[in-house]
């Protein structure tokens, strides 16, 4: 009986977040990724627009799990059950880790409760991004590569870990260098899976794409390149830095939740390794993959908070583990846990989720939905940014403003930067403009009068409103999403 209370517990929080299901926060990238997985079951093309290749989705593997949802589901029902297969993927890797940290059966349970409530570990499951994938495999490679020592999981693993994301590569070669240090000798099988690896992901996407890198990476780079000096850096991390070691995605200066869990992580981690534990390997493994990774993030100026999720919650791991192991108290440790940060950050993440679903769901994907009854002629194009839900439910092709799903951009941002903005719309003449701003108030405002009309407003403050006196008191605390002006092309 006590063997199965883990297996209980993972049944639990899967179910919890079916609620966060009813959000419908859906993050707008995982949009991105399941257009080019429908445009791929359209076109047999991995792209964005049609018979163009391009890997405007930062990840391959899950283009195609997407692919295969959409395969046996179809477009119109594949979504639920993808989101509720990230879910369980995730929570599969949370049972794993619980394994490798911790021995008793009912501390793996509470471990997979807590560890599954945390803000970044329901945004993994539920948003739509590959995350869930990515960390269910990240925990398979340690489960059963380094802690049941299965050499077929060395060669399986990292090649399906770096074809998910190629940033992983971070991951992987701390396991590698932890693992040297560890066992004093080179673990070659390890080797040559990551080598398979690199070499599969490079291969693809140079005869496929011809890159050597996904396009998301070469546009980023391009559309977000500036200059910081140093006093600007620090601004800009002073800004962000809440985002990533705190969980609480705050705009502020200061945020003393970040300095207390940053202070705490720290405290247990150090605890817990001064112990002589065979699971230390994996302590040490998680902890220090956690720090470079957002050191490294950080240090280029990345700025997107899903970036972290996973950083985030392994580095808090370590606190749950203290906890559940202390010997004295435990029951006073635990409760202060509960009082002053899981059920804090729980109910904090439950406004979050449900003035960001409804942002995304009903403001956002509502601009896509009238562009798609509006415009017959799916072949018509529309520059905008971002290129997600808008760009999804309107069916339109699409060039983004950063590039990722049309290089075209990145051509313009190359050749004048400053003004590629204007450029793309002179050159390429799409018949539809999204724009954050009134572009009639523009310097080319003269060019816009002449060839663009406005067609209609979008407004968040309209799509704050709820039957629902509650939802509409959350909508209103938190407003998520942006003014827009939609243009059309003068015939």
């Amino acid at each position: 009986m006590n063997k199965k209370v883990p297996i209980y517990a993972c049944i639990a929080i899967v179910m919890i977040k079916f609620l966060f299901l009813l959000t419908h926060h859906i993050q707008e990238d995982a949009l991105i990724t399941w257009r080019v997985a429908q445009n791929l079951l359209d076109y047999g093309v991995i792209g964005f627009n049609g018979d163009e290749k391009i890997s405007s989705s930062t990840t391959h593997t899950y283009v195609f799990v997407s692919y295969f949802f959409n395969l046996i589901f179809g477009k119109a029902y594949f979504m639920y059950p993808l989101l509720i297969f990230n879910s369980v993927l995730f929570t599969i890797g949370s049972y794993f880790l619980s394994k490798m940290l911790l021995r008793e059966y009912w501390q793996q349970a509470v471990f997979i409760l807590l560890f599954g409530l945390l803000p970044p570990s329901i945004k993994i499951s539920i948003l739509g991004m590959e995350y869930g994938l990515l960390f269910f495999l990240e925990m398979s490679l340690l489960y059963y590569g380094f802690y049941q020592k299965k050499k077929w999981a060395l060669l399986l693993f990292p090649p399906l870990i770096l074809f998910t994301r190629i940033d992983t590569v971070i991951f992987l070669g701390i396991v590698f260098i932890v693992d040297l240090i560890w066992n004093k000798k080179i673990n070659w099988h390890y080797i040559i899976g990551g080598l398979i690896g690199v070499g599969v992901v490079l291969a693809f996407n140079w005869f496929y794409f011809g890159e050597v890198v996904n396009n998301t990476i070469t546009a980023k780079k391009l559309a977000y390149d500036k200059e910081f000096t140093a006093s600007l850096s620090w601004k800009y991390f002073l800004i962000n830095y809440g985002n990533y070691w705190g969980m609480l995605k705050m705009t502020a200066n200061v945020n003393p939740y970040t300095i207390l869990v940053l202070l705490f992580e720290l405290c247990a981690f150090i605890y817990l390794v001064t112990k002589k534990n065979s699971r230390n390997i994996f302590l040490w493994i998680i902890f220090l993959f956690a720090w470079a990774k957002q050191i490294i993030f950080i240090s280029q100026k990345s700025y997107f908070d899903w970036y972290y999720w996973v950083p985030q919650i392994l580095l808090f791991a370590v606190i749950i583990v203290f906890i559940l192991e202390q010997k004295t108290r435990r029951n006073l440790w635990m409760a202060l846990l509960l009082l002053f940060y899981i059920i804090p950050m729980l109910a904090y993440q439950t406004i979050h989720s449900i003035a960001t679903g409804n942002g995304e769901w009903h403001y956002r994907r509502s601009i896509g939905l009238f562009l798609d009854q509006h415009e017959k002629d799916k072949n018509q194009w529309i520059f905008l940014e971002p290129a997600g839900f808008v760009p999804y439910y309107s069916h339109l092709k699409t060039i983004d403003e950063v590039g990722l799903v049309d290089r075209g951009v990145q051509t313009e941002i190359v050749k004048d930067k400053k003004h590629y903005w204007f450029n793309t719309i002179k050159n390429r003449q799409p018949k539809y403009i999204l724009a954050y701003k009134d572009i009639y108030q523009d310097p080319e405002s003269e060019y816009y009068k002449a060839h663009y009309k406005l067609l209609k407003e979008f407004r968040i403050k309209d799509h704050l409103k709820s039957n629902n006196p509650i939802l509409e008191k959350i909508y209103k605390l938190k407003p998520s999403g942006r003014d827009y002006n939609l243009y059309e092309k003068i015939k």
